[in-house]
């Protein structure tokens, strides 16, 4: 029974001393993807009155995907929406043509903070709703979101671009 325990003993303790396998180094993390729109996901803050709201947000970098936007999508989480970055900074113009859900349309400065707000913008409206200025930045997020938070103009907007 002795020579029986001894011999599991030392089984463990050969196996415990046996070279390791080296592990497989880590990958550097994918950036999060969209499944809806294949775009990228970002995150981004916007602080108001001492507070941080945090959403996630699909980035439409080049025309092709900025002209295609959030039109013909019927969902869209109440912290999730879309970024247009705009390089170089204009006075952004944007319509709801083909867009099924209300839209806040936030106008963000070359400063980095929201210029003015499109609140509740019209399902399907060819109406033109602009920016008040030079646009560094546009970001879409569900209809009535930001009075609901409290954001409004003057408050900073902080994405990290990629």
């Amino acid at each position: 029974m002795i020579s029986r325990n001894i011999l599991m003993c030392s089984a463990i303790l050969l196996a415990a001393c046996a070279p390791q396998e080296a592990a497989e180094p880590v990958a550097a993390e994918a950036p999060s993807v969209h499944p809806v729109s294949g775009l990228e996901v970002v995150s981004l803050a916007v602080k108001s009155d001492g507070e941080t709201f945090q959403f996630s947000v699909e980035v439409a970098r080049t025309s092709a995907e900025q002209a295609q936007g959030l039109m013909f999508r019927t969902e869209l989480g109440p912290n999730e929406g879309m970024i247009f970055p705009r390089n170089p900074p204009d006075i952004a113009s944007f319509w709801m043509r083909n867009t099924p859900l209300p839209l806040d349309i936030i106008f963000v400065g070359v400063d980095g903070k929201i210029m003015n707000i499109a609140a509740n913008t019209v399902p399907y409206s060819l109406e033109s709703v602009s920016a008040a200025g030079q646009t560094s930045l546009v970001l879409e997020i569900p209809g009535g979101r930001a009075e609901e938070l409290g954001i409004g103009p003057g408050d900073a907007v902080d994405w990290r671009d990629q």
